[in-house]
């Protein structure tokens, strides 16, 4: 049943960021084709400003959300648009994910001036890329490569590849899409090759939970299949460790009410192999779809991995 609303005057939080700012487009003009009055509020992040560390090094991808949440919070905007990867798993209290849209390409992409696919890269060449679950599956794919920190938004980091700073970098390639940047990808990685985050390429919208007319106002914009599919995979992230940053992949397909989940977790000190597990089971409800991530993330710690303990 489709709710009916009221136009609202709604002011979207965003980071500054190209592709942010894509996003919030996309949803500002979706709200106001229903009627609403959208502005967009511009912000920096502070995961915006740590351009020298690596996300794990400095509180994970919480730093893309938490000056967003203090606009909410205060009362400067009304919604927050994330790309969901970057949300962590436990929403702050008197915080909710009101909003999950039809999901982009959830796949990686190798992108290389020289080079078409990562087999063709020569031993030792130098891969960038800013994720833990993007190295430790790197890794186990080609133990010979030099996997180094890449930082900076969409522009900065092709700007650095550009510049001879790495031989290929891998992207999230809903990202590079959603620009019209297709071109610059070489190859995608299947899943079965590279697994993807939990939420890549799905976005999240978040409002303060006691603004139930903002949740009616967003209601037609999401997409159940999706909103399934990611309940279950950062259902296995917040089994592996919640918000802190975990080299963990997990995707979920949907086949009519049967959903497959695919999980892998990797040591980023290469000690331990590489873990993987997948589970099948009937999902029609978000409770369904997180108690199957659930089952997986204990699936996961009975092979080995380890759960991240915040500090």
């Amino acid at each position: 049943m489709t709710v009916a609303t009221s136009p609202l005057s709604i002011v979207i939080a965003t980071r500054e960021s190209r592709l942010a700012l894509w996003q919030a487009e996309h949803v500002k003009a979706l709200l106001q084709a229903r009627g609403h009055t959208v502005e967009l509020l511009g912000m920096t992040t502070k995961g915006d400003q740590i351009l020298d560390r690596t996300l794990s090094k400095v509180g994970g991808k919480g730093l893309f959300v938490k000056e967003l949440e203090v606009a909410l919070e205060e009362g400067r905007a009304h919604i927050a648009v994330h790309s969901l990867k970057d949300v962590p798993m436990d929403m702050p209290e008197g915080f909710s994910l009101a909003c999950v849209m039809e999901r982009e390409d959830p796949r990686d992409a190798f992108v290389s001036p020289r080079y078409q696919h990562l087999a063709e890269l020569p031993q030792g060449a130098v891969v960038g890329t800013s994720s833990l679950r993007r190295q430790v599956l790197l890794q186990a794919l080609r133990p010979d490569l030099k996997i180094e920190p890449l930082r900076g938004n969409l522009d900065t980091r092709l700007r650095k590849l550009d510049e001879g700073q790495y031989d290929a970098i891998v992207l999230a390639a809903a990202g590079l899409k959603r620009l019209g940047m297709q071109a610059r990808i070489r190859s995608i990685f299947e899943p079965d090759t590279m697994l993807p985050a939990a939420g890549q390429g799905a976005l999240g919208i978040e409002i303060r939970t006691d603004r139930q007319d903002l949740a009616d106002a967003l209601a037609p914009l999401a997409h159940m299949p999706t909103w399934l599919r990611v309940a279950a995979e950062r259902a296995v992230s917040r089994g592996m460790g919640g918000s802190c940053s975990v080299p963990l992949a997990a995707h979920a397909t949907l086949q009519g009410d049967t959903m497959q989940l695919h999980a892998a977790w990797g040591d980023p000190e290469g000690i331990k192999a590489l873990v993987q597990t997948q589970q099948t089971a009937t999902v029609t409800t978000l409770a369904q779809a997180e108690a199957l991530g659930a089952e997986v993330a204990a699936r996961l710690q009975a092979g080995g991995a380890l759960v991240c303990k915040p500090d």
